[in-house]
């Protein structure tokens, strides 16, 4: 068995399609479908449902990933021991993140990471979703909770805070509710509710019983766009909401904590260019820790 081949295959896997996979690892995809036949046919076994718009693992091929994670982080490790794993920092390194930490926060900070290392490139996916580790749809992904499964290394990056905010305009026209049992007769910004991907998201239920949102939007940055607008009286981050001098804190004492955690495959604990990241998230949060709390 090749480990080249099995390299590839990890890539394939992990992405979902072999095109997508060709241009992470830069080989033509012909090439690289190839190689993945190769594997098959070395395994005398199917390991991919090839389709037109992408590939789904056999039964067989759901075994062979787990088993090739192992042989890649025991490869790691080897290249480690003997001083071979890459020591440049360069290369691509894709973060996934929460829309509002990843839009709000880290979007007008990373480049001073680029900058810092040159040879380094950075993808920042900011959309309101998990991401997928294992399959390497991100190499470090900013959780919302401590994963509790999988082969996954996670530290926390900061707490945060959140609270009840309104536009100056919306308060004018409509009144400032003194209780939480006076928002019942205000217009509520919340989350879509079937697309709530996590629990540490239902943030409502923390405030009332039944928030019944007459705007719902399934992202963090949406939400406080409408706000903004004047749309109604929704649950901001603190650090995002505190940046707009129309937006209004109503009921101080109402108030939500949560955290960010930092996640990344436990088989990229030997890539340079993972843990040079992992340690600029960070060094930026503790750098600005006052505006999360």
């Amino acid at each position: 068995m090749n480990w080249d081949d099995v390299r590839m295959f990890l890539a394939v896997a992990r992405s979902g399609q072999i095109l997508a996979a060709s241009k992470r690892l830069g080989l033509n995809h012909a090439t690289l479908s190839r190689r993945v036949t190769a594997l098959e046919e070395s395994l005398k076994t199917r390991l991919l449902i090839r389709r037109t718009n992408g590939c789904d693992l056999t039964a067989e091929g759901e075994i062979f990933l787990n088993a090739a994670e192992r042989m890649e982080t025991e490869m790691l490790a080897a290249q480690s021991q003997i001083g071979r794993i890459d020591t440049a920092i360069a290369g691509t390194v894709r973060i996934g993140a929460p829309d509002g930490f990843g839009v709000s926060f880290l979007s007008s900070r990373l480049g001073r990471l680029t900058a810092r290392y040159p040879e380094l490139r950075i993808q920042l996916v900011p959309v309101p979703r998990s991401f997928s580790l294992s399959q390497r749809e991100a190499d470090i992904a900013i959780t919302l909770e401590r994963p509790e499964q999988g082969r996954l290394i996670s530290s926390k990056l900061t707490d945060y805070t959140l609270g009840l905010y309104a536009a100056q305009a919306y308060l004018a026209e409509h009144g400032t509710p003194a209780t939480v049992e006076a928002l019942k007769t205000h217009r509520r910004i919340g989350y879509v509710e079937d697309l709530i991907f996590t629990a540490s998201l239902n943030f409502t239920a923390e405030v009332m019983r039944s928030w019944d949102a007459a705007f719902e939007i399934s992202s963090a940055t949406g939400q406080t766009e409408a706000v903004r607008s004047g749309a109604g009286i929704g649950i901001l981050h603190n650090y995002i909401a505190r940046q707009y001098p129309e937006l209004v804190r109503i009921l101080p004492d109402t108030m939500i904590r949560r955290a960010y955690w930092t996640t990344y495959h436990e088989s990229a604990r030997d890539l340079v260019r993972v843990r040079t990241v992992v340690d600029f998230l960070q060094e930026l949060v503790t750098a600005e820790h006052r505006i999360f709390l």
